[in-house]
């Protein structure tokens, strides 16, 4: 009875997986997510290679891009700078007066807004907001064959929806952020002169004195390889969505999480070049 017993339970307990398999499978779900990123990064690099060799010859739609990229996001980036300068100007106010250095303040806010936190604070904010846009718009036009009807009028869907876009982007980018990096020194010097009065003209020749032309142009213009990046992701999941209203959704949400993701990437990268290039 008793070797019947465990035989009985025996043959209804699971066996278990050999562990040959167990790695098999982890292996070939390794393999097969590296396998869609490089796909997806190939993907990609054939949308831009279409997009770049179709030059954007919609002239109108050019512009009206570059107003809904530009005009559109101006308030939201000016008010983004604009809170950068104060929040910096308070904060590093605090340590520089610990330190005995209050008298460095006005570089420590230029050196900060116009090198790195304009940029960076732009690029985000407008992946965000035009990211999400064109994402959206382009995965609807997709969704309804909109896509396939401008196709079907012997027009090209990648000159006329993506070239227009992406060129606005860049072009818009560098002038968003200095229009960011104006507001945000204002707001800077607002703050400052609130806790110990300083003139806007004395503000701006302390932080500017001894600068040069590589400590704040080439931060500025970086930011047109944000606007490529921007541009170029969110046309991309858009002109690629499937699936209706459930695929505009995870277009517009895609489209703002990658291009912010390589915004930040990027603009690593490039810090670096502009140190290297820029001594």
């Amino acid at each position: 009875m008793s070797d019947r017993g465990v035989t009985a339970v025996g043959a209804i307990s699971p066996r278990p997986e050999p562990e040959s398999g167990v790695a098999w499978t982890a292996i070939s779900t390794g393999l097969g997510v590296i396998s869609s990123f490089f796909e997806w990064f190939g993907d990609l690099g054939v949308f831009f290679w279409r997009a770049a060799a179709t030059p954007p010859y919609e002239w109108r739609e050019l512009v009206r891009q570059m107003d809904e990229i530009g005009s559109k996001s101006f308030p939201l980036v000016a008010l983004a700078g604009a809170a950068t300068g104060v929040v910096l100007s308070m904060e590093t106010r605090t340590s520089l007066v610990r330190f005995g250095a209050k008298s460095i303040l006005p570089s420590a806010i230029v050196y900060a807004v116009v090198q790195e936190m304009g940029p960076i604070i732009t690029g985000l904010v407008v992946s965000g907001r035009v990211g999400a846009g064109i994402g959206a718009e382009l995965a609807s036009m997709k969704v309804t064959e909109q896509i396939d009807a401008i196709e079907a009028s012997a027009l090209n869907p990648y000159r006329l929806l993506a070239a227009t876009r992406i060129l606005a982007c860049i072009v818009m980018l560098p002038l968003l952020t200095a229009a960011a990096d104006a507001c945000g020194l204002l707001m800077g010097w607002v703050a400052e002169t609130l806790a110990d009065p300083v003139s806007l003209r004395q503000f701006i020749y302390v932080g500017f004195k001894g600068g040069r032309f590589s400590d704040f142009m080439p931060p500025t213009f970086k930011t047109a390889a944000f606007g490529l990046i921007i541009g170029l992701v969110a046309c991309f999941q858009g002109m690629r969505t499937q699936g209706g209203a459930a695929g505009v959704g995870r277009a517009a949400t895609n489209s703002v999480v990658l291009s912010s993701l390589f915004v930040i990437l990027a603009d690593v990268v490039l810090v670096k070049l502009i140190m290297i290039l820029f001594p």
